[in-house]
This record gives structure tokens, sequence and C-alpha cells, in this order.
């Protein structure tokens, strides 16, 4: 992993122009889109602000929540394609290397953790809400650290897992992740996922079958997955104080 310098001080107040290294497929509905990671080095649950300009000087502004791992010479940012949505349009149908976008950040402070944080850690996500997280769990990998972490994920379908086949290859390190996933719609890939939405008593379940109490819980989503999870959380006994939830539009 090649260093980063830290951003200067004023750095994520003001705009930054970057090219686009590379657009990757990952589902049929979320691409990722890479940019050399000039802002420094950020923390785990951060995002950037992203800000397109049209020839007549027309600006759309987007957040997306940064998914690489901290100190990653390469940014990345997942993007789902939103029906209607014109920066995720852009990024979906129109977007190629060497094209020109800008970005603010990082930012945020209360969405974000560290491995020295400790844990045990909850991690519960819907759809592109996975995209923080992601970056949580490659943070834990680099660190090689074995906080005991659960990560609970919810998608549409087997083909819509964010980072699935590394989500996976994670788990096998033995290293204290447990993985659950939700398939909503159609048959689950395997025994341990939770065929079905992920509901409270689901939830409950696989909090039980993990058998800690999470001293950290971020919780990541559409507004109704995250208001659904928090109020279930907290049904569990999962203390409020822990739990730090984002959310934003989307399929969820």
């Amino acid at each position: 992993m090649t260093s980063v310098p830290p951003p200067p001080r004023d750095a994520p107040l003001r705009w930054h122009e970057v090219a686009i290294t590379r657009v990757e497929r990952r589902t049929p509905r979320v691409v990722s889109v890479y940019v050399d990671a000039v802002l420094g080095v950020h923390v785990a649950g951060q995002h950037v602000d992203v800000r397109l300009t049209a020839p007549d000087g027309y600006h759309a502004e987007r957040s997306y929540s940064i998914a690489s791992a901290p100190g990653s010479a390469q940014m990345e940012l997942a993007i789902e394609h939103l029906e209607g949505g014109e920066v995720s349009a852009y990024f979906h149908d129109v977007a190629q290397p060497g094209d020109r976008i800008e970005l603010r950040g990082p930012i945020g402070g209360h969405f974000a953790w560290r491995p020295a944080d400790g844990g045990p850690l909850l991690l519960i996500g819907g759809g592109s809400g996975m995209a923080p997280l992601m970056a949580m769990l490659r943070a834990r990998a680099a660190a090689s650290t074995d906080v005991p972490t659960l990560l609970v994920y919810s998608a549409r379908s087997w083909d819509e897992v964010i980072w699935r086949d590394e989500v996976l290859g994670l788990e096998t390190r033995g290293d204290g992740l447990v993985v659950a996933l939700a398939i909503t719609r159609g048959a689950p890939g395997r025994a341990v996922d939770i065929a079905g939405r992920l509901d409270a008593n689901r939830l409950r379940a696989r909090l039980s079958a993990w058998g800690r109490a999470p001293a950290r819980t971020y919780v990541c989503g559409a507004n109704r997955f995250v208001e659904a999870m928090t109020q279930a959380l907290i049904g569990s006994g999962v203390a409020a104080s822990s739990i730090r939830a984002e959310r934003y539009g989307g399929s969820g």
C-alpha cells in the first residue's frame, strides 16, 4: 500500500480537480469510480463531495462515501445508479478514464472508525450503504486486528452484493470477522445467508448467534432501512449511545 501524505489543513474546504483513473462495474446497479488519492488520508467512514460542471456552467453536487482503505493510493467511490439521478447517470453512462471531476473532502467525524477504536464492532448496511462499511473492513484487514466484527448486509439479490468475493474472502481469514448476507429477492447464495428482508426478528437472531454486545455500531443505507435497523437494534438491547447512523437516498 502506497503511503499518502496528509492533506493541507484547508483541504477539506477546497475543491480539487482530479482525473478519473478507472471505472469498474461492481453490480448491475453499482460502479466503482477511482481517482488518485490527492486529498490525503481519510478515516474509514468519511465521505467526499463530488461536483460536476456542464459546459454552460451548471453545477451538480453529490456526496459519496469513500470505500477504499485509508492510505490507499487510489480513492474508490461506489456509485449506485438512481433513476433520474443526473450525477449517478454520468458515472454509469458517460464517465471514462481521463475525465476530470471536482472533489472536496474528506468530510465527517461522527460516522468514522479507526482500528484503535476497537470493538466489538457491528456493521449493518443496505445497498450502496455498504461503501463506508467496506472502508472499515479494509482498514481492519490492513491493520491485522482481530477486533470481533459482525457485518450484516442486505441486498436485493446475490448478484447485487457489492464486493461480495472480497468480503467473503476477508471472512475466511479467521480473524474474528463474521459475515451475514440478507438476500431479499431470489435464492440466497450460501447457507448462512438470511433469506428474505432483514427485519427486527432476523437481526435479533443474528445478534444472538454472534453472542457479543457491540461497543460500536454503524448503520448505513437508505432512510427507511436505517430507521428500521436502528429501532430494531434498540429493541434488541443495543445501547443507543453506541449506534452511529448514516442515511441517504437509494434503494437500500
